[in-house]
C-alpha cells in the first residue's frame, strides 16, 4: 500500500508541476500601437522653428557630446589666433574654436564622434602643438555620409 500511495503523491505531484507551468506559460502576440496623428504634427513644428529638417540624414538640429582636441591655451589673445591661423593651413576643412574664460584663451579643434579620432588628430599635431589635451564636451555633430550608389 505504501508504494502505491508513493506512486499516486509523485504522479500528482508531477501533474500539478505540468498544470502550473502550462499556467504559467506567455502566449507570443502582437503589440499595437495608436498614436495621436497630432504628434507628428508637433514634431515636425519643432523641427521648422530649429530651421533644420527631420530626417535629412545630418544632423538633426541637436548637439551631442563628443571631444576636442586643444591646441593652445594661455592669456595671450594674439598667440591663440595664430595658433588657429596655423591649425587652419593645413586643416582648412576641420572646425576650430576660440573661447576666453578670464585669464585664458583656449584653441580648440574638431567635432570628434569618438576619442579614437581625437587621439589620431593628436598624434598628428605632436610635431607642431607639444602641448594638447583631449576634451570631452558638447559638440556640433558632423553630417554623415552616405555612400549610395
Amino acid at each position: 500500500m505504501k508504494t502505491k500511495a508513493s506512486v499516486y503523491k509523485v504522479i500528482l505531484l508531477l501533474g500539478g508541476c505540468f498544470f502550473f507551468y502550462s499556467a504559467h506559460a506567455q502566449i507570443r502576440g502582437t503589440v499595437e500601437v495608436i498614436k495621436d496623428p497630432r504628434i507628428d504634427t508637433l514634431i515636425a513644428k519643432r523641427f521648422t522653428r530649429l530651421g533644420k529638417t527631420a530626417g535629412a540624414g545630418g544632423t538633426s538640429g541637436f548637439s551631442s557630446y563628443g571631444y576636442r582636441v586643444q591646441i593652445y591655451t594661455g592669456s595671450n589673445r594674439t598667440e591663440a589666433f595664430k595658433a588657429q591661423a596655423k591649425f587652419q593651413e593645413d586643416y582648412p576643412d576641420v572646425p576650430t574654436y576660440i573661447s576666453y574664460r578670464e585669464p585664458n584663451f583656449k584653441v580648440r579643434i574638431g567635432d570628434f564622434r569618438t576619442r579614437l579620432e581625437a587621439a589620431k588628430m593628436q598624434q598628428n599635431l605632436k610635431p607642431w602643438f607639444p602641448l594638447m589635451f583631449i576634451i570631452n564636451e558638447k559638440i556640433n555633430p558632423p553630417k554623415l555620409t552616405t555612400d549610395t550608389p
